[in-house]
């Protein structure tokens, strides 16, 4: 795919996010999308926010679990970018207005002490660079019209982020067993969701060293204080004006928003 067409793509993806007005699948209009494509079209969307005064403040890892691995019938994860204006505090009020058909995910995040830079990391690195494990809701959202997306449309479309709230507990992540902490989830009072952090990947930190192995075979690392979101830990949870979300992850702690 041509250089011009990526940033026209990118800027459409762009426009469909400021202006909340989702898009036809990419790959129904270019079939032959390739994954390739799709993360340089990522790139060319990212770049808007950037330009418009944002910071890359981490990554995120998505299709870490085998429903959403199923569901866009591939069998390895994607990844995206984490800016400045997609941070909410523990608690926070979401203006539901502000999204198109957001969906929420508990997941793990990781805050790094230290860079990472692949290939090569192992998972001992990964503990080692990490300073604290805590508690998130990824709220994901999608460009893409009705949720209809193939990997190639989720990658495109920065990973299908939305905004992200971090837990105000923080615990050493040597001090935890990741893959059997359990996870529930509760809307409006009543647990919908159950997963445990053998979800992502069989082990968040699984996900975390897969992240940066594959971000280093592009020449790109995981920097000192960026947060890195796992994966999900058990299936989205449609959200919508009126909602009222907590997360509790055994162990480490627990997360809460709102959406107005």
């Amino acid at each position: 795919m041509h250089s011009e067409l990526i940033l026209e793509i990118g800027a459409g993806l762009h426009q469909a996010l400021a202006t909340r007005r989702p898009l036809a699948p990419l790959t129904e209009s270019w079939p032959d999308l390739t994954i390739d494509d799709a993360y340089r079209i990522q790139l060319a969307m990212v770049q808007h926010r950037l330009d418009a005064g944002e910071r890359v403040v981490g990554k995120k890892i998505g299709v870490t679990s085998r429903v959403v691995m199923d569901m866009l019938d591939v069998r390895q994860p994607d990844f995206g970018h984490l800016l400045s204006g997609m941070v909410y505090a523990d608690g926070a009020a979401i203006p539901a207005d502000t999204l198109i058909a957001p969906k929420a995910e508990g997941e793990i995040a990781f805050v790094l002490k230290e860079d990472l830079q692949g290939p090569g990391v192992t998972n001992a690195d990964v503990l080692r660079a990490t300073a604290w494990v805590l508690p998130c809701f990824e709220i994901v959202d999608s460009r893409i019209r009705d949720w209809n997306i193939r990997i190639q449309d989720t990658v495109a479309d920065n990973a299908s982020s939305g905004v992200f709230v971090l837990g105000d507990a923080a615990v050493d992540p040597r001090n935890v067993d990741l893959a059997t902490v359990g996870m529930t989830l509760e809307k409006n009072g009543e647990i919908v969701a159950t997963g445990a952090g053998a979800a992502a990947l069989g082990h968040p930190v699984n996900a975390v060293a897969w992240l940066a192995n594959t971000l280093g075979r592009l020449g790109i690392g995981l920097k000192r204080g960026e947060v890195i979101l796992s994966g999900s830990l058990a299936a989205m949870v449609p959200v919508a004006a009126g909602d009222q979300l907590r997360i509790s992850l055994g162990g480490i702690g627990s997360a809460g928003v709102r959406f107005v």
